[in-house]
């Protein structure tokens, strides 16, 4: 035990080689030196060998197949290996095996999380937060989930338990400012303070967009803006981004579906799912709401699947899911194949078990065309929002820091370029399929909800059912930036929010102007 106590300092301290040699060590002195085992594993995985990981616990359950911890452990590695359904079986194993240990609990509760469980998540944060109150991650990971069940009291009160243990957590601080549940002065002099102790990068990135909402709803307008223009300016110089790499991944998307279409015409895949598509912050998590509070449709939330789906079918090594090269790449690739493997994948996801569920990763807008030739009978419903409204909702808000997706986002200049692009390429898709996308103007839905909500259950091929007019009354679980605008009656606070701003967005509005874009 000893032993195997020194082993699990060295993981704890970061020295994952070290651990690795000294564990293997072990192993070979006594191949039945069960932790040295799941040491060798653990430290495996941290390497991203995670492959490797999973062949050395399985050894490890081999001979202990009822621990809790190693079942745990062997769920988070299936998720790095984007095995979902292993994944959420081992995690349910680890349930059944019972712990009291509140990492163990943690650990389970993430995976959990991340396949949009987040029922069977919540009792297991819950669990671990009694037990161990005082480890931040632990209450972060609760007071999340508690704020995807609108539950946002207990949720601020996580968050403040963490920033009475360390007050510069700029998650809280930005978790707290969404919540609006503690005063808007009070929380810009608490982040003040942490700013004064000279964050990290990233720290200070989320503290100065925490500040920005906090000054917003204080309607000091001036002092948000500078907040919020040297946080994205903080970050933008950090991601060496460059938006002629996205403009020429638009172009090319284009070039290979204006003509022939590059999958083989051999799906004749009967799943209908429903793909929720657009820019972000433009109303996709209302529509896909209003869809799945409807008796007869699921969510699965913002699924990986179709991007992944292509990625491993095209065969590129490129770090990036979506590039030149994987577009080139997937000409006459199987569409029944590329199908099979989106469903295979998306039912992983608690939320895809239905017949009908949706998938609303906005930007699938992307890859509709290979959507509905793997998928002849799924339906694509894509959000419009005016140009001035998508540029100013992206630009305010802090996507996650490490995601390839967003980076456009935090310049003014770029979003807006980036929304022209988004619409000069939905033109395309709906020339190129007609008839087969239904738009949802967001203004439109907001005025008259019951009129466009019976367009767009019609384009879907579902019967009307009231409960989509009191999406609000959802119990589910939302996990993205909205929870808690729609756990609210459809309301029309968010159109032209942009000229609260307008004298700070001279430069985009010129440009949409000269490129015949209307502004709202």
């Amino acid at each position: 035990m000893a032993a195997g106590s020194s082993l699990r300092q060295l993981l704890g301290s970061g020295r994952i080689s070290e651990a690795l040699v000294k564990a293997g060590e072990a192993l070979a002195a006594n191949p039945h030196d069960v932790e040295a085992g799941f040491v060798v594993a653990v430290a495996l995985a941290e390497s991203g060998r995670v492959a490797d990981a999973l062949k050395a616990i399985g050894a490890v359950l081999r001979a202990e197949p009822s621990n809790a911890e190693y079942l745990a452990q062997q769920a988070r590695f299936f998720l790095l290996a984007r095995r979902e359904a292993d994944a959420l079986a081992a995690a349910r194993q680890a349930v059944d095996a019972g712990s009291s240990e509140p990492l163990v609990l943690d650990t389970i509760g993430c995976v959990f999380a991340r396949l949009g469980a987040h029922d069977e998540a919540l009792p297991l944060f819950e669990k671990a937060v009694a037990s161990a109150p005082e480890v931040i991650e632990f209450q972060f990971n609760l007071g999340s989930t508690l704020g995807f069940f609108g539950r946002v009291d207990e949720a601020a009160r996580a968050y403040e338990a963490i920033l009475a243990r360390e007050p510069g957590h700029g998650r809280a601080h930005l978790a707290l400012a969404g919540l609006r549940r503690a005063s808007a002065g009070a929380g810009i002099a608490r982040i003040a303070a942490a700013l004064s102790q000279n964050p990290d990068p990233e720290e200070e990135v989320r503290l100065r967009y925490a500040a920005f909402q906090l000054y917003e709803a204080e309607g000091q307008l001036d002092e948000a803006n500078a907040q919020l223009s040297l946080a994205n300016a903080r970050h933008r110089a950090h991601l060496g981004y460059q938006f002629e790499t996205d403009q020429a991944l638009f172009e090319i998307i284009r070039r290979t579906f204006v003509r022939d279409l590059p999958l083989a015409p051999d799906s004749r895949l009967d799943d209908a799912p429903i793909f929720v598509v657009g820019l972000p912050r433009t109303g996709t998590t209302l529509v896909d709401r209003i869809l799945s509070s409807h008796g007869d449709v699921t969510s699965a939330g913002e699924l990986q699947a179709m991007p992944l789906a292509v990625k491993q079918l095209s065969g590129t090594s490129s770090r990036l899911v979506l590039d030149l090269a994987t577009v080139e790449a997937s000409r006459g690739v199987s569409a029944q194949k590329m199908g099979e493997l989106y469903l295979a994948r998306a039912r992983q996801n608690a939320g895809a078990s239905g017949p009908r569920f949706t998938d609303k990763f906005p930007l699938n807008f992307l890859y509709i065309g290979y959507i509905l030739q793997a998928l002849p009978h799924a339906s694509i419903v894509c959000l419009r929002r005016g140009a001035m409204d998508s540029v100013w909702s992206n630009y305010k808000h802090l996507f996650a820091l490490g995601s390839p997706y967003y980076r456009w986002s935090y310049d003014l200049m770029d979003t807006a370029r980036y929304v022209l692009l988004f619409q000069r390429l939905m033109a395309f898709w709906r020339q190129r399929f007609p008839g087969r996308i239904h738009e949802v103007t967001y203004e439109w839905l907001v005025a008259d909800q019951e009129t466009e909500t019976r367009k767009l259950l019609t384009h879907c091929g579902l019967e009307w059912d009231p409960a989509c007019l009191d999406f609000h009354r959802n119990e589910a679980a939302v996990s993205t930036p909205s929870a808690q605008q729609v756990r609210q009656p459809i309301n029309t606070g968010s159109v032209g929010r942009w000229r609260d701003h307008e004298r700070h967005l001279g430069e985009v509005m010129e440009f949409f102007a000269a490129n015949g874009i209307p502004l709202d």
